[in-house]
């Protein structure tokens, strides 16, 4: 390994396989916590063996599986902020907005304590963070972007999946918005950036578009 590799921990939710990412710098016991879903106490077992200390609750969107743990984090780790985009903000205390009422349950997560948009630039855990909006599978879907590390990765979300991309049929969803987040956005980072997406296998930015049979070359793509 080398120094101040990113290593990544990653739990699945059984209900829906949606990823749930934990990363810290090599090293240091400072993580982040990246779109805690359906099953947290997977997430607390992970901290617990590493002895890690949550210092950001990140979530790339606003819909159940990725922020049904959210309740269960802040109340773990109260002082841990929790980030959202501005434009999902609203789904966190949301049930009908966030999906969860149609499964007849009604998820109510705390309150986000920062909301971040297009263009900024934040620290967390020692690594830095570019966030981006990705709209498309959820109006207010926002990715985050590290490249001061190698290689360059990004929590994902729903946006881009190996071979596939995120569902663009939900209320507030859009696959023209969707279609351009990935090429114009995701599309335009390094192609060695690796994909840590909310569900399925991590990818890399090249791989997708060479391979990706909705948005990358096989459907039309050029560079």
């Amino acid at each position: 390994m080398t120094k101040n590799q990113i290593i990544t921990h990653i739990t699945v939710s059984t209900l829906f396989p949606e990823n749930t990412y934990i990363s810290h710098l090599e090293g240091s016991l400072d993580c982040l916590v990246v779109d805690p879903g359906l099953n947290p106490e997977l997430i607390l077992e992970v901290l617990d063996e590493h002895k890690l200390r949550p210092v950001a609750i990140l979530n790339t969107h606003g819909h159940i599986d990725h922020i049904a743990g959210n309740s269960t984090l802040k109340e773990a780790y109260p002082d841990c902020p929790l980030v959202i985009g501005t434009g999902d903000a609203y789904k966190l205390t949301d049930p009908v907005a966030n999906l969860s009422a149609g499964y007849n349950v009604r998820v109510i997560s705390p309150e986000a304590d920062l909301l971040v948009k297009e263009g900024e630039k934040h620290s967390w855990a020692g690594i830095n963070f570019d966030v981006l909006e990705a709209p498309g599978h959820s109006a207010g879907h926002v990715v985050y972007f590290t490249d001061t590390h190698s290689p360059p990765m990004v929590f994902g979300g729903d946006v881009l999946m190996q071979g596939g991309v995120g569902r663009a049929d939900f209320p507030d969803g859009d696959e023209e918005a969707l279609l351009h987040s990935i090429q114009e956005k995701l599309f335009s980072l390094p192609d060695e950036t690796i994909v840590l997406p909310g569900h399925g296998p991590p990818t890399t930015i090249g791989d997708e578009k060479r391979f990706n049979p909705f948005v990358g070359r096989p459907a039309g793509y050029k560079d």
